[in-house]
């Protein structure tokens, strides 16, 4: 037992200096500029466009891993999303997207519950003990709502199923249900945003991108499911 936690320990540290060493070696080449020249990121877009267009089924692949890495890297999912909608599409994103971050994030709360069960357990037992009951009535049919709410924060709401002993299927599949409306709409304003860099020259106003049918959509779908998810959480975490 000793050594199992000697192991369980080693194999946590070993997991996390990973992760530190991602995210120190991602913003040693990535700064917030980047992410806001609107001349980078057309540019960009041409190239990726060429690799996926060269070779959809590789670039598929390829995008698909990379999204599972980074949910098991902590990486949270917004990025990911907007850039599945912009390089392939509202359909095809949603797919990898919601299958990537499903089958990461089941991959992460493997490994929370195996290493850090009782650190998440000490952290956040009190808060959430009034959900233990809930889970235990309908597990499957609760996680679903707890996807679908959301609330929490992505990397924080992959392992907090800890504390109700989720079984992996339900997790899995509850997942794929749950997060696929407001990926959804989050993929389609990736595609969105992929239109208006390609119908403009020039980086256009707030206001002209924001009525753009692509984008205007999927802001009022998250609108309404943001709306709707407040009003169920309310309920839900009573």
């Amino acid at each position: 037992m000793e050594n199992e936690n000697k192991l369980k320990i080693i194999l946590g540290i070993v997991y996390l200096s990973i992760v530190t060493g991602f995210l120190l070696l991602f913003f040693s080449y990535f700064s917030f500029d980047d992410f806001s020249s609107f001349e980078l990121i057309k540019n960009n877009r041409d190239k990726l466009n060429d690799i996926k267009n060269s070779n959809l089924l590789i670039a598929s692949l390829l995008f698909f891993i990379g999204v599972i890495i980074w949910v098991l890297l902590l990486g949270f999912g917004s990025p990911v999303f907007l850039v599945g909608g912009f390089v392939f599409g509202k359909w095809i994103g949603t797919i990898l997207i919601v299958f990537g971050l499903s089958i990461g994030a089941t991959l992460l709360y493997i490994c929370a519950n195996y290493f850090f069960k009782d650190l998440i357990k000490k952290k956040f037992s009190s808060k959430f003990s009034n959900l233990t009951e809930k889970f235990k009535k309908n597990e499957f049919t609760f996680f679903l709502i707890y996807r679908f709410v959301g609330g929490i924060p992505f990397f924080i709401s992959n392992i907090l199923p800890t504390l109700f002993n989720v079984k992996i299927s339900n997790f899995f599949f509850g997942s794929v249900i749950g997060m696929t409306p407001q990926l959804f709409v989050g993929v389609s304003l990736g595609a969105g945003l992929n239109k208006v860099i390609e119908n403009n020259q020039e980086l256009p106003s707030v206001f002209d991108i924001i009525l753009t049918p692509d984008i205007f959509v999927p802001v009022i779908g998250m609108i309404i499911l943001v709306l709707v998810g407040f009003i169920i959480r309310k309920k839900f975490y009573k």
